[in-house]
């Protein structure tokens, strides 16, 4: 499927969707607690159902009501485990493959073609050194483990992904001994790991940090009933902005915004740096965008997600915006890196493309093109908003939006965008 995106100007109140990353968490640590916890404001889509589903096959009973979910009994760690499909979610397979290090029989997880080319090996070397039995095809899904942990020392990369340092957390009160672990070399992403100690701790459990971002420590420990409330998701959110900073008038976005950590939220920072004025109220976000932004040179090490709506920001910088440290971008649903550079310039943006990151610049010479998403909801969503400045633009795949933004299209039309599905 593609859609067509005319020029457009956008203005009225948009209500941030919840956290994504926040939704996985609290499902995850909701269905090893059990005992009617309840996760509330939780975000429907594609990646957090295959998170619901992954719990349900692991056990867990569970009932959905609007935006929450009520855990009445928790995972059954004695339970036959069918195949779990994970579908495009890597958060959701790398919090599973802890889990499923847990059980004493063989569990094997799966997803989908885009998945299968995610790296899972750091993972399963982990948890193969306390006990586990993990085999794969060239390190990536799919994979079988067999249990049970036992605990002890971990040592992990940080360079490929925060998301097989929190699968070890998750899991590491539930073993016998606890896990000791150390990150080996820079972690990448930090602030996702501040979330997951941040959900943990709601659950009551405790994380020794020793060193941050280089060794903990967790005892055995059990999750305990809690109430969450799942806060907006500062990656939507980024999304929303930029498309207010380049095709906006009068834009509000609404939701709540709470206190947990997220790193996205440095998208904030970055837009004052390159001179638009925000006001945050509890519940809401108001900017001013300039005529022309400043450019700047940003580095995206603990945000990723952030690269697609900082990128398409040059289509209005007076100067360019170089982003740096984000080669980890590369290992995303798709290799980030590359595919903004192969289509930005399609529509005139000029662009040198680093291992690391990216330096984009303005041109003169905008123009519409056909941009190939790749599947990749958050490219999809960039491309849009990039389409709805440019003007005669088609944008491939606009189904990928149901991974975290479901409603994106229809909520960027009602503010007045020309996105047309053919």
């Amino acid at each position: 499927m593609k859609c067509k995106v005319e020029k457009s100007k956008i203005s009225g109140q948009i209500v941030c969707p919840a956290n994504k990353s926040y939704t996985h968490r609290a499902i995850f640590l909701a269905s090893l607690a059990g005992n009617n916890s309840k996760v509330e404001n939780i975000l429907h889509s594609a990646d957090t159902i295959a998170t619901i589903e992954a719990c349900k096959k692991f056990g867990a009973e569970m009932e959905i009501e609007d935006s929450s979910i009520i855990v009445k009994n928790p995972i059954k760690f004695d339970k036959i485990v069918p195949e779990i499909n994970t579908e495009n979610s890597g958060t959701t397979i790398r919090i599973a493959s802890g889990i499923a290090s847990l059980f004493s029989e063989e569990i094997t997880l799966t997803g989908d073609s885009s998945l299968q080319k995610r790296p899972m090996q750091p993972l399963l070397d982990a948890l193969s050194s306390i006990g586990a039995q993990c085999t794969s095809t060239d390190g990536k899904p799919p994979i079988k483990i067999k249990g049970k942990i036992s605990g002890g020392d971990v040592k992990i990369p940080g360079n490929f992904s925060s998301q097989f340092i929190s699968a070890l957390l998750i899991s590491a009160p539930l073993t016998e001994k606890g896990i000791n672990l150390t990150i080996e070399g820079n972690l990448v992403s930090k602030p996702y790991l501040d979330a997951t100690i941040a959900t943990m701790r709601k659950f009551g459990v405790t994380v020794q940090t020793l060193i941050p971002y280089k060794r903990y420590n967790i005892p055995p420990q059990i999750y305990k009933e809690a109430t969450f409330t799942i806060p907006i998701d500062f990656s939507s959110l980024a999304l929303l902005l930029s498309a207010t900073v380049l095709n906006g008038d009068e834009i509000t976005v609404k939701g709540n915004i709470g206190n947990l950590p997220q790193g996205d939220e440095v998208f904030i920072d970055i837009l004052e740096q390159l001179g638009v004025t925000i006001v945050i109220n509890d519940e809401e976000i108001k900017i001013k965008s300039p005529e022309k932004l400043t450019g700047g040179k940003f580095d995206l090490s603990n945000s990723p997600d952030l690269l697609p709506p900082l990128a398409i920001l040059a289509l209005k910088s007076s100067a360019p915006i170089e982003i740096v440290n984000v080669k980890h971008a590369r290992l995303k649903e798709t290799d980030r890196i590359a595919i903004i550079s192969r289509e930005l310039v399609k529509i005139g943006i000029k662009i040198e493309e680093k291992d690391d990151g990216l330096i984009l610049e303005d041109s003169e010479n905008l123009k519409g093109a056909e941009l190939n998403s790749e599947n990749d909801h958050r490219l999809f969503m960039s491309f849009c908003i990039a389409g709805m400045y440019v003007g005669d633009c088609t944008v491939t795949d606009p189904e990928s939006v149901n991974v975290s933004f479901p409603n994106f299209i229809e909520e960027m039309n009602r503010l007045g965008a020309k996105i047309q599905v053919n």
